[in-house]
């Protein structure tokens, strides 16, 4: 019987790893043994062993920069513009949320996650306790932060910091090393700079990361050297939120000063190709810039209302498309960087201690379908994935040590598919009500 979602010893035989027929022995959440012919040493200790038969062993994707709950969005306000698909869609809606129906969006998100190879996410949204009871049912790891948003007034900002401690301590109540904490200023248009000095020392006492938005769009980049005098990442840097452990989503309209004052405090850029081009962000990230100047770029997809799905296998290729139509070099971003920012650079933003195939790092892993039509021919497999295959090539995921799909498995599934389903429509509902006593 599968220990799905259960920590256990595990070995993996004949995988392709590095173009190679390799075995990988698990224990005790971490990757313990990788090579040719190791079955032997390990298959007595193993208590669960896969035959990969061929598929290709990869470290397990991580999401860098999501709105989970949002999957119950998907669909609800398409081909708008910004501004109004966001003041007569999506922000109205989100007014009639609840914790339930965070739950649901996020268990919904974690199961189109797994389904696709991503382990690990980084999130920002509300009613963030919620999401923990999903994310763990779901037995990913995830980054959570209270999108802090206090709109420069005080009152505002009290609630905020209250809520972002209550969540802090609520995931440290739970002793899951795979749930996380950030700070998670929304952005400098939306925060305070006493409220962005508060988000900044509070991760720096509590050794936690910070989540924030920067850079979407030319007007943010406009108001911001309007209203400061300088750009948003010197503004953010002034108080204190660019650090090592922070993960700055978007960041398409940074200029060559601001790449290099990332790279300088090791702040990773979360790269949201996706998302930027179906709201016409107008800008590909500087992505050779960032590079460059030593700053971490890695690959997150955004919420379900403005991507429309969390697939980072669809996401590695879209990012290394758009970055060749953008600056004419057909060589910039190759398959392989791309399957990288899409797994260690994220795992290491996040520090989850995974991303890597090698002893001693965690045992976060996929194995990919070596026999789907997205392979053939198997010329080159990582070339496959990332310009043929989507995340339904993925057959097994693995987080922690305990497997969380197996050929293309899920305990629970139909439940939770019902489940978000009727959250949706009751959220839409109750929107429609409103508008029909305001008329």
């Amino acid at each position: 019987m599968i220990p799905y979602n259960k920590r256990t010893s595990i070995l993996i035989k004949g995988a392709t790893h590095n173009c190679r027929k390799t075995d990988i022995f698990i224990d005790d959440g971490k990757i313990q043994a990788v090579g040719e012919g190791i079955r032997s040493e390990f298959k007595s200790s193993a208590d669960f062993e896969i035959d990969a038969g061929g598929d290709v062993l990869l470290p397990g994707l991580v999401n860098t920069h999501t709105h989970a709950a949002m999957s119950l969005l998907r669909g609800y306000a398409d081909d708008m513009i910004l501004f109004e698909w966001l003041s007569q869609k999506i922000w109205p809606l989100e007014a009639h949320l609840n914790g339930d129906d965070v739950y649901w969006g996020t268990r919904l998100a974690c199961l189109e996650m797994i389904k696709s190879g991503t382990v690990a996410f980084n999130d920002m949204y509300f009613f963030m306790d919620r999401a923990a009871d999903a994310v763990e049912e779901a037995g990913m790891r995830a980054c959570l932060s209270h999108g802090f948003i206090d709109l420069f007034t005080e009152e505002k900002r009290e609630a905020e910091i209250k809520a972002t401690i209550n969540l802090h301590n609520h995931i440290k109540s739970r002793n899951n090393p795979k749930l996380t904490f950030a700070t998670g200023p929304h952005a400098l248009y939306t925060v305070s700079p006493e409220g962005l000095t508060w988000c900044a020392e509070y991760a720096t006492e509590n050794d936690a990361g910070i989540h924030i938005h920067l850079s979407e769009t030319q007007q943010e980049v406009d108001d911001c050297v309007k209203n400061n005098g300088i750009t948003p990442a010197a503004h953010l840097d002034k108080y204190g939120i660019l650090t090592e452990r922070t993960v700055a989503a978007h960041c398409c309209y940074l200029d060559d000063s601001e790449c290099e004052l990332l790279g300088k405090r090791k702040t990773a850029a979360s790269h949201n190709p996706a998302s930027n081009m179906k709201l016409a962000g107008g800008r590909a990230i500087p992505y050779s810039a960032l590079k460059n100047a030593g700053a971490p770029v890695c690959l997150g997809t955004d919420g379900c209302a403005s991507n429309n799905n969390l697939d980072l296998f669809e996401e590695m290729k879209i990012a290394a498309l758009l970055q060749k139509f953008t600056t004419g070099d057909p060589t910039i971003l190759p398959a392989a960087e791309a399957i990288d920012i899409a797994s260690r650079t994220g795992a290491e933003a996040l520090r989850t201690g995974g991303g890597t195939i090698a002893p001693g790092f965690a045992a976060d892993i996929i194995l990919v379908d070596r026999n789907a039509i997205c392979q053939a021919p198997f010329h080159n497999p990582i070339s496959n994935i990332v310009y043929a295959c989507g995340g339904n090539a993925v057959r097994s995921v693995i987080c922690d040590g305990a497997i969380l799909m197996h050929d293309r498995e899920i305990p629970g599934e139909d439940a939770i598919l019902a489940g978000a389903e009727a959250a949706a429509t009751s959220l839409v509902a109750r929107r429609e009500e409103e508008i029909r006593n305001q008329s």
